[in-house]
């Protein structure tokens, strides 16, 4: 890509370097431990399902189960793999016996690691079939109908009932959407475990559980047939919980999850080591079910200034794209985010937020950028609030955005209506068509107020990852440098969820997904 910026490359190298030592000191931490949800999202795959007769979900009753016994560090494969070489259990059934207390996992005679392994691959390596099919089946549905090159129109729902969401998302598909994320209630990313079944009752969104999921994308797909489209379907893979959410996903032919490295640490106060663990598994499985991450930048500029923390913003696209990376993650998956977030009142601050825009564009040149509308500076006025959105409208189609989350003019009033998505996506269908090519069409002046933005933010950029290098990722949030957050090392919650492997412990579906392409 030809840079309208004069970006200087060395430094663009030098923060990319950066950005992988930081990664990679990281990952040697992650490889050694695994969590709770970790050993969770292994039982999900694994086919372990449903709830008991308190509505515990049978994953948490095993894995509560190796924690009480204290053998939690050989993981969920290697004793279920045990107990099945030695009963001829399924899975599933290994976990209703636990649940009904006729079977101890730490009782059970040792087999040796090529019993349990022959006795869990097979299961394992169904899972991940179920996976190729579905990632086979977007692929066909994309090769009949073909796929959008101009950007994702991205819309969402959240009434708290599936069913309704069902309602208005089929109804935002016929009215030009292309991505339909349903919101996740209130509160949801803090539970430890996952709710189950169809939910009709959510604040300020709608649980995010399995049979949700299978609804939303039947809905979506049928929709999908009429229009002669293929319809994205959107949740949100991060909190205590990310790793089983991602394989919920996978599972139900999701499309696009938010799942970012450093948000739940930030944002929710969960714990950096076990936020750090379980982005790692999510990011694997995410990779392999061919599922588009989005990441949470947009959310530094909610509570930091958008003008002066921008850089942050850069930093942390940087260290997103590096962790997945190690995650087996193609650029094209990673829908790095930003926003347009800088306050109407600062002068030329448009012209701040096309460079910020085309910036990533040519930094990130394979990747879905994810680009997310005004709100901070929303007010209520619904004129003033369409002008806002018609101008990050024209932003992301003169930088060739990819993910676009529609505006709404009713912002900061009230959870839209579908009337209001319709005049949202019409605004961005008409923007989009009218100025289709302008990006191509101008050049930005040498040394003008647009490339000297774009330079200030990259030198910050690189200079932030620099420090964060030598003071390593952990240091980094407990001194709060991004979004002005102090995160302790040993705070937050979830940490007592978070054990050392034992020399016995393997993923086996680290070891299918990151050896082969879905």
């Amino acid at each position: 890509m030809e840079s309208k910026l004069n970006l200087n490359t060395s430094l663009v190298d030098k923060a990319r370097e950066s950005a992988s030592h930081i990664a990679a000191d990281t990952q040697d931490f992650i490889d050694l431990h695994t969590t709770v949800t970790v050993e969770r999202a292994v039982c999900r795959l694994l086919g372990i399902d449903g709830i008991n007769e308190l509505e515990v979900p049978l994953p948490n009753v095993v894995v509560d189960h190796l924690v009480a016994k204290g053998i939690l560090n050989g993981g969920a494969a290697y004793y279920i793999g045990n107990a099945m070489a030695e009963t001829g259990m399924t899975p599933q059934q290994v976990a209703e016996a636990i649940d009904a207390e006729k079977l101890d996992l730490s009782a059970v005679a040792a087999h040796s690691i090529e019993e349990i392994r022959a006795a869990i691959m097979p299961i394992a390596s169904a899972a991940t079939e179920r996976i190729r099919g579905n990632v086979a089946r977007r692929n066909q549905y994309l090769n009949e109908f073909g796929d959008k090159t101009d950007p994702y129109l991205y819309v969402i729902v959240a009434t708290g009932n599936i069913y309704e969401d069902i309602t208005q998302a089929k109804a935002a598909a016929k009215q030009g959407a292309d991505i339909i994320a349903v919101i996740r209630t209130t509160g949801q990313s803090l539970l430890d475990y996952v709710p189950y079944g169809a939910t009709t009752e959510g604040f300020g969104g709608t649980y995010a559980t399995q049979e949700n999921f299978r609804l939303m994308r039947a809905a979506l797909d049928e929709v999908g047939e009429q229009e002669h489209r293929y319809i994205r379907l959107c949740n949100y893979c991060s909190g205590l919980c990310m790793p089983e959410i991602a394989a919920m996903g996978a599972l139900e032919r999701l499309d696009v999850m938010l799942n970012d490295a450093l948000y739940g640490i930030l944002f929710r106060d969960i714990n950096m080591q076990r936020t750090l663990i379980d982005q790692y598994f999510s990011r694997v499985i995410n990779s392999f079910a061919g599922v588009i991450i989005n990441t949470g930048e947009d959310n530094y500029l909610t509570t930091a200034d958008a003008v002066e923390e921008a850089h942050t913003v850069l930093a942390s696209q940087f260290l997103n794209e590096q962790f997945a990376l190690k995650a087996g993650l193609p650029e094209e998956q990673m829908g790095l985010g930003h926003a347009f977030e800088i306050s109407p009142d600062v002068e030329n601050g448009f012209l701040f937020e096309l460079a910020q825009a085309q910036m990533a564009r040519e930094i990130f040149p394979k990747a879905p950028l994810k680009y997310m509308p005004p709100t901070k500076f929303m007010t209520g006025d619904i004129f003033r609030g369409n002008v806002q959105d018609a101008l990050f409208n024209m932003v992301t189609i003169m930088t060739g955005q990819k993910l676009h989350l529609l505006g709404m003019m009713t912002e900061a009033i009230h959870t839209p209506f579908m009337s209001d998505r319709a005049v949202s996506i019409e605004n961005a269908q008409y923007i989009f068509r009218t100025m289709h090519d302008l990006g191509s069409e101008l050049s930005f002046k040498d040394g003008g107020i647009i490339q000297s933005r774009a330079d200030e933010v990259l030198t910050k950029a690189t200079e932030l990852l620099g420090e964060i290098e030598q003071m390593g990722l952990f240091t980094t949030l407990e001194k709060g440098v991004f979004a002005d957050i102090k995160r302790p090392r040993d705070g937050g919650k979830g940490l007592s969820g978070v054990v050392l492997k034992d020399e016995c412990y393997f993923n086996p579906f680290i070891e299918l997904m990151k050896g082969g392409e879905a």
